[in-house]
């Protein structure tokens, strides 16, 4: 079949999201051509969706890239891996030149830049591109983080535009992150303070359910309130929806009968590890992606049930969800836990921005760090009102060290530490489990602190290690003799 090289825009792999990805272009005016390993899926998505605008269904890989306009664009959306590379590699031996292939998996950045490599020394541009927002997002408008060359996103970049999120001021939630791995990049952090919001949203829940004695309903009211202010987010919407749904087969809440062990797809253990080989700091994210693990190690936590808690002996029953405090007692309360979680949730924003700028100094890619959080103001999970204000601190203040040394979140952590405090001894005394806030005030105090315990462990590398050590009173680098005379000798 000799196909017309009319469609602006091809997916290849049309599960979910890649069928979502080309309804969403099709909608918004682009003729889109489809291919799928199983020629099935491409006939099923154009008998059920074909009136949504233009599609050119082919039955192979050569029809695909024939029906592509040059420079040709083609989505690549199948499962992360040998599979990607596999895809990657038929369709790099089809297309030309200045074409365009596009991953818009999960990739790990490393894998993207290993193959952008690859494919630029063939004239190919590779553009590996962090989408967030779902199956739903992909449909309605997700946030798009492409990377790879900026003469890629010349002929990318309108067609993400028209099927993007749109912020509210209307600006469409794509932008180029930089070269090579950059937008996977991007999305792989944004991933990690997921995980680290969404912990953080646990252990409020936990706590108010723990020490207030309040049902899954109550709570779902005290996040709608939430919601309305400076919290305002997508997890904290859906997470007063979740605990409003009752289970339909035994009328308990429904979050009451879901398995507490909860899943990972990976990127967040890929930010912490990222983390470390870059040397930053990110304990919110870290603390999240251990949450996780502990709680999917079922044997662990049973062999240590009956290890005492608060007011508990060994062996002892646990005590029940305490009683209901007063309303007032309620109130008070469930505000200083919103304290406690809007300061927890800045800190892990910054950790991740304090990422992205480590990152992009490593790897040479440039990253606006205001574009970032223009780009996640809507269409991603981690969609909040505060990234409008994070937006614009380092608009203002492109060199700005870390978020925290904004004044107006620097003031408002100030001004919340109090209740942190609180919240997290509060924690401590009833037993209740807050990795987060706890390990987002350490790191608060951690950065403050005028002189920190470090000076301790550096003297003891140098005594077990002859590791040496740096003064306070004057340069150079020092050791200790500390098995002999321990007269101190300058090493540098």
């Amino acid at each position: 079949m000799i196909m017309t090289a009319s469609a602006q825009i091809g997916v290849t792999g049309l599960a979910v999201m890649g069928r979502n990805l080309a309804r969403n272009f099709a909608r918004n005016g682009c003729t889109v051509a489809l291919h799928n390993r199983t020629e099935a899926r491409t006939r099923e998505l154009v008998a059920e969706f074909g009136d949504e605008g233009a599609f050119v269904p082919t039955t192979s890989a050569r029809e695909f890239v024939a029906a592509l306009r040059r420079p040709r664009c083609l989505m690549v959306m199948v499962k992360a891996g040998g599979p990607t590379d596999a895809v990657i590699e038929e369709f790099a031996e089809l297309v030309e030149p200045g074409d365009v292939i596009v991953d818009g998996g999960n990739a790990h950045f490393e894998d993207t830049r290993r193959r952008e490599a690859a494919l630029r020394e063939r004239g190919i541009h590779f553009v590996g591109t962090g989408i967030s927002g779902g199956e739903e997002g992909a449909l309605l408008g997700p946030s798009i983080m492409p990377g790879g060359s900026a003469e890629s996103y010349q002929a990318l970049g309108p067609l993400l535009e028209r099927i993007a999120a749109r912020a509210p001021d209307g600006t469409p939630c794509t932008a180029h992150m930089g070269p090579d791995g950059a937008g996977h990049f991007v999305k792989m952090v944004h991933n990690g303070i997921e995980y680290a919001d969404m912990q953080l949203i646990a252990e409020a829940y936990d706590l108010l359910r723990k020490v207030a004695g309040l049902a899954p309903a109550e709570i779902a009211d005290v996040f709608r309130s939430w919601n309305e202010g400076r919290l305002d987010s997508y997890l904290i919407e859906i997470t007063a929806q979740v605990l409003t749904h009752t289970d339909a087969d035994t009328g308990r809440p429904f979050v009451d009968v879901v398995a507490d062990r909860a899943e990972q797809k990976g990127t967040g253990r890929w930010t912490v590890q990222t983390a470390l080989d870059l040397g930053v700091p990110v304990p919110g994210i870290a603390q999240a992606v251990f949450a996780r693990s502990q709680s999917g190690h079922t044997a662990l936590r049973e062999a240590a049930a009956s290890l005492p808690g608060p007011h508990q002996d060994a062996g002892a029953a646990r005590p029940a969800v305490s009683a209901r405090l007063p309303e007032a007692e309620k109130a008070r309360f469930a505000e200083q836990i919103e304290q406690s979680l809007y300061a927890s949730k800045v800190i892990s924003y910054a950790q991740g921005w304090d990422m992205l700028r480590a990152g992009s100094a490593e790897y040479g890619w440039d990253i606006e760090l205001s574009s970032v959080a223009a780009v996640w103001r809507a269409g991603c999970i981690i969609r909040a009102a505060l990234l409008d204000r994070i937006r614009a601190a380092f608009a203002e203040r492109p060199g700005l060290p870390t978020l925290l040394a904004d004044p107006e979140f620097g003031g408002e952590l100030g001004r919340a530490q109090e209740a942190w405090r609180d919240t997290v001894a509060t924690a401590a005394r009833h037993g209740v489990p807050t990795p987060g806030m706890s390990g987002a005030l350490a790191y608060y105090d951690g950065l403050r602190a005028d002189r920190l315990p470090a000076a301790l462990t550096q003297a003891q590398r140098d005594y077990f290690g002859a590791h040496t050590y740096q003064r306070t009173d004057r340069e150079g680098t020092y050791h200790t003799r500390w098995g002999g005379d321990r007269r101190e000798t300058r090493t540098d």
